[in-house]
């Protein structure tokens, strides 16, 4: 088969798949199997019935066995364990990557824990409980705790064979890179498998090969999104982690960082949608959700929004209801201002959120961040105002009163909107929450209440 047959997954192919099955053709069958990246088996994953999955798996060469095992949902993987052999679950177990094993097993019930700890290898064991003490979301829970270490004193020959038998007892993820350390494990530098193929003599000490490591190490407790920025900005393909005292723990490789990404990335954007709660819609599949999780985990904060704004936006309009009655035009222009302020806070607030999350800005910038928002706010308030008081003339006659009110209830909205959208994410930040937890949904009720005071006041002062 040609390689591109798969550019579209297996979705094309599953008639075939089903046939096969169908007709136990298990030979064919492996054939085929052996040609589908386990990541396209898993995406379509939930399209085979229970005894179709259990057939599929078991016909897989027993690395994609687990690589496929690795790419599955949690649920999925759940619905496996349960089904397999104390054998087969042994294997997978123990030959998942670390990282991955550990991720696992803080889903799993202890009940869950103590029947697969039961058969699995002892070293393994200790190792799934000593990542899971690492703190959530932090570099510990991440990272993999399968490396090589080299010692300073050992010449290139000899680091080759040692790197190429780990390789072979092990399922690594990246070895662009192995780490130097003292008898005491401490990292004292680190060594790209380049230079260790093209040192001029393979007797050469890696003492004179190796490279400083301060830069780029990353500590156990380092939270998972600055582990993402070190990567992006040095051009990593792995990085070593070490404890507080210098000692190395684990290596996270570019594929984990990636993963974190998307989530980070997930976390932003379901909080700005004000997705609740955060960390369990980020879990969510949306192709495979039901009417009623979207459903649920849209409800809390839409509910909470709809009474800010009848507490808020509801009471500071019926203050001003004195002035509706008297010159009811005015409410023709409240939906157009509070919907141009949101927008314009919106705006700001997705550029800084951004700035934060990629390290482009920081908190010490927080007085600049300001003042350029105040400026950016005035120049593109003025532009609108004046668009503004030009449709009052138009639309409602050449009322000057009015169209001052409008074009300066535009300026000054899209200024303060502007200002609060970039202020909210620095503040969030500053005490330790999600910069997204204070977006679109959330600014655009801030807003609103801004709106109708300035509005009002305003028209006070010239009207009443």
């Amino acid at each position: 088969m040609k390689q591109n047959k798969w550019k579209y997954g297996i979705s094309l192919f599953l008639p075939e798949i089903k046939e096969l099955l169908a007709k136990k053709n298990y030979e064919e069958l492996k054939k085929f199997q052996k040609e589908i990246y386990p990541i396209d088996l898993a995406e379509d994953w939930e399209k085979f019935s229970s005894s179709e999955k259990f057939i599929l798996f078991h016909l897989l060469p027993h690395g994609r066995m687990i690589d496929l095992f690795e790419e599955l949902e949690f649920d999925q993987q759940k619905e496996l364990i349960d089904n397999l052999e104390s054998q087969e679950l042994k294997e997978v177990l123990d030959e998942m990557a670390s990282d991955e094993r550990a991720d696992l097993f803080r889903e799993l019930s202890e009940k869950t824990k103590k029947k697969l700890f039961a058969v699995m290898k002892k070293e393994k064991v200790e190792d799934v409980k000593k990542l899971l003490t690492y703190e959530e979301n932090t570099a510990g829970s991440v990272m993999t705790t399968e490396f090589l270490e080299l010692k300073k004193d050992m010449t290139a020959r000899i680091s080759l064979l040692k790197l190429q038998d780990f390789c072979g007892r092990h399922k690594t993820e990246d070895v662009s890179n192995v780490y130097i350390t003292d008898e005491r494990h401490h990292l004292i530098g680190s060594v790209s498998l380049q230079k260790l193929v093209t040192a001029p003599s393979t007797n050469m000490l890696l003492e004179n090969i190796m490279s400083a490591v301060q830069t780029v190490k990353i500590n156990v407790n380092q939270d998972q999104e600055e582990v993402a920025h070190l990567f992006s900005k040095y051009d990593l393909l792995s990085a070593p982690v070490v404890g507080d005292e210098n000692q190395l723990l684990g290596v996270i490789s570019i594929d984990d960082v990636v993963d974190v990404m998307e989530e980070e990335t997930s976390e932003d954007i379901y909080g700005m949608g004000k997705i609740s709660s955060v960390h369990d819609a980020v879990q969510i599949n949306y192709g495979r959700a039901s009417v009623f999780v979207l459903a649920k985990n849209r409800l809390i904060w839409l509910f909470i929004l709809l009474l800010i704004e009848v507490f808020i936006s509801g009471r500071l309009i019926k203050n001003y209801s004195h002035m509706l009655e008297t010159l009811i035009v005015l409410t023709c222009f409240i939906p157009m201002l509070m919907d141009t302020g949101g927008n314009a806070g919106s705006q700001s607030l997705t550029m800084v959120v951004r700035g934060l999350a990629t390290g482009e800005i920081g908190l010490n910038q927080i007085w600049k961040i300001i003042c350029k928002e105040i400026f950016a706010g005035l120049s593109v308030g003025l532009l609108i105002g004046i668009a503004g008081m030009i449709v009052v003339f138009l639309v409602y006659g050449f009322s000057f009163r009015l169209g001052i009110l409008v074009g300066l209830s535009l300026l000054l909205v899209i200024t303060i909107s502007t200002v609060t959208g970039a202020l909210l994410p620095l503040l969030c930040k500053r005490i330790g929450l999600d910069p997204a937890v204070s977006a679109s949904p959330f600014i655009t009720t801030v807003v609103d209440a801004t709106t109708i005071v300035v509005y009002f006041e305003i028209a006070r002062y010239l009207f009443f």
